[in-house]
């Protein structure tokens, strides 16, 4: 990685770490530093003013298992066994038998991931705002011979909007005077402009990029392929079930099995002190303590591959996904058109290009933008233009060097052959006479194809979604080894993909960048949002790359099934110590003392295996 990248990783670390530090409670953060203190003062031997009960610890305990209790006690009303109530528990149990450092320990870890929880929901609710602030507050209405300016919740079906260069279509409609190119890919997914004119659709959302054009309201407000994106969003993120997190579950099956093995030693001894070292013996603490170690830790070793996961539920939730969606443009494909061949009659490509890029140097238009971008990387000195003219969903013609130059579409430059196969035609003329073609396309991502078939080496089946057209998404589809395409898909469609696809059983992840991936970001089980995107698809999504290389959606996964099997490592083992350790209380071998020395000892065991995640300084790749 060069010193550049790494300067700009930094710098959005930096960011994003600034932006986190100010949604976070101060009290709950207060809290939290407040514990840890106590747990390191306890550790280093104050134990004023007596042995038994330090006050640091016994003041630490009751501050912070205060949050810990009501969640526990809310729990235990609902009937559910959950990490807050069996760490409660073990809490309890050690400091029973004088286990302060202990005690505290664990309570540092629940409060340190219950603001990670916080931050998730609070990052959740900012992406609905964001997406709903996007279209413009007033619009302008063509009345007679002149227009209005009105709020868009005023407008109505049938009244003609204008939409001016670089303005935002408010409404669903048809375009009824004017010409000009529109930005579709927040909604329809499609890389390239579209040249519009009269009689063509348009969708609320779009990017008007150059000419103005008036369009007669067809669907409005919530009707519109933009306010359908909105409560498409709305509604996932509000019918989404949170993520059982997988140490809740564990927990649950410690506890149960502590307290049953209690009451069976009870039950038959009659020996409250061989029953207390039961509990004692074989709390949950190695998962307590190990499992947010691990998950914490796993999130790191991912930043420092270029990713940034919003929540542990998230990371545990990659870790068991068998399906990856792919989104095409601006995920797969950088999302900006390129030059990838160019068709010459009897000019040197090169001449072709410079003569195309003088014709389009002051052409706004995304296309030409692109020709122009080519030639300078080749080192093509442009020519001086004159008497250059836009002509909207035509092209642009000028005179280059004395001579005319026309580039556009067949309609400005009559005698071009019939384009050919998925890439975008630029025919162009020089002098009036057909001079060649050059063709552009939104590139592949230079690590995409490696990173298909890395998933696939790995057992992920991957699937693209996408609302381009067939022709291009089967041919990138084709050159990443991706066999299953559904293409043409607005939001609501690309959502119904995911639902039926988790009503299939597929545990799925998300990869997109746009606003028509925020809802199926929203409700697949695992959003992953490329950090070039747009803000919505950032926001909605549960993990971001922030670089935006699919070769780091693949060392995530690679990171979230590690932590995951250290945790199950963690669990096993657990069980493996409550049992034997059990048996030893429950027939006198292990008194209190020594089941809390093997309790502590079998639980510092699992911490330092979760800590074998935590990433080291000398590299920044997982």
């Amino acid at each position: 990685m060069t010193a550049t990248r790494e300067a700009a990783d930094e710098a959005v670390e930096a960011t994003g770490a600034a932006s986190l530090w100010r949604r976070v409670d101060r009290g709950d953060a207060a809290r939290a530093a407040f514990v840890a203190v106590c747990t390191l003062v306890t550790a280093l031997g104050l134990t004023w003013p007596w042995p038994a009960a330090p006050a640091v610890a016994v003041l630490g305990i009751v501050i912070g298992c205060w949050p810990i209790l009501t969640e526990a006690v809310e729990d235990v009303r609902h009937r559910r066994m959950s990490m807050e109530l069996s760490m409660l528990i073990a809490i309890v149990a050690a400091a029973l038998i004088g286990e302060w450092t202990t005690a505290l320990l664990i309570a540092t870890f629940v409060l340190a991931a219950e603001i990670l929880e916080d931050l998730s929901m609070d990052r959740g609710r900012d992406a609905l705002t964001d997406l709903m602030t996007f279209l413009p507050e007033t619009v302008r209405v063509r009345t007679g011979d002149g227009a209005v300016e009105i709020p868009l919740v005023d407008v109505r079906v049938g009244q003609v909007l204008v939409v001016a260069p670089g303005g935002r279509v408010p409404v669903d409609g048809v375009v009824v005077a004017g010409t000009s190119s529109l930005d579709q890919s927040r909604i329809t997914g499609e890389s390239l402009p579209v040249d519009v004119g009269p009689g063509a659709e348009v969708y609320a959302g779009s990017i008007n990029q150059v000419g103005a054009v008036e369009i007669s309201a067809v669907r409005v407000g919530a009707e519109s392929s933009y306010g359908r994106i909105v409560e498409a969003v709305r509604h996932a993120q509000a019918s989404e079930p949170p993520v059982q997190r997988l140490a809740d579950r564990l927990a649950a099956w410690l506890v149960y099995l502590a307290l049953g093995g209690a009451a069976l030693t009870f039950l038959v001894t009659r020996d409250l002190t061989a029953t207390i070292s039961v509990v004692v013996v074989a709390g949950a603490c190695g998962v307590a303590a190990g499992t947010p170690l691990a998950v914490l830790a796993a999130i790191a070793r991912v930043a420092r591959s270029g990713a940034f996961v919003k929540d542990g539920a998230h990371l545990e939730a990659l870790s068991v996904v068998d399906t990856v969606v792919f989104d095409k443009t601006g995920t797969l494909t950088t999302g900006n058109p390129a030059v990838v061949g160019i068709r010459s009659t009897g000019l040197p490509e090169d001449e072709l290009l410079r003569l195309a890029a003088g014709a389009e140097l002051y052409s706004e238009h995304p296309l030409g933008r692109a020709i122009v971008a080519e030639a300078r990387a080749r080192g093509v000195a442009l020519p001086a233009v004159a008497d250059f003219e836009y002509r909207p969903g035509l092209g642009v013609t000028a005179v280059v060097e004395g001579a005319t130059v026309a580039a556009g579409g067949a309609s400005l430059v009559p005698d071009a052959p019939a384009a050919d196969g998925v890439a975008t035609a630029v025919h162009v003329a020089v002098a009036g006479s057909y001079a060649g073609t050059i063709l552009l396309a939104d590139p592949v991502r230079p690590s995409a194809r490696a990173a298909v078939a890395e998933l696939h080496r790995r057992g992920l089946r991957t699937l693209m979604i996408t609302g381009d057209q067939e022709g291009p998404a089967r041919a990138v589809a084709d050159e990443l080894g991706i066999g299953e395409v559904r293409a043409g898909l607005l939001p609501e469609k690309k959502l119904a993909a995911i639902d039926a696809e988790r009503a299939a059983g597929h545990r799925l992840a998300m990869v997109g960048d746009g606003v028509n991936d925020a809802p199926a970001l929203a409700r697949a089980d695992v959003g992953i949002a490329m950090g070039s995107g747009t803000d919505i698809a950032r926001d909605s999504a549960d993990v971001v790359l922030i670089s935006s290389d699919p070769a780091d959606l693949v060392r995530t996964v690679q990171v979230a099934r590690r932590a995951r099997r250290i945790v199950l490592v963690n669990f096993a083992g657990t069980i493996a110590v409550d049992l034997v350790g059990m048996l030893l209380a429950a027939f006198g071998i292990l008194g209190p003392v020594a089941a809390a020395l093997v309790h502590v000892g079998s639980e510092t065991a699992f911490i330092l295996n979760s800590a074998r995640l935590i990433p080291g300084r000398g590299s920044r790749r997982a």
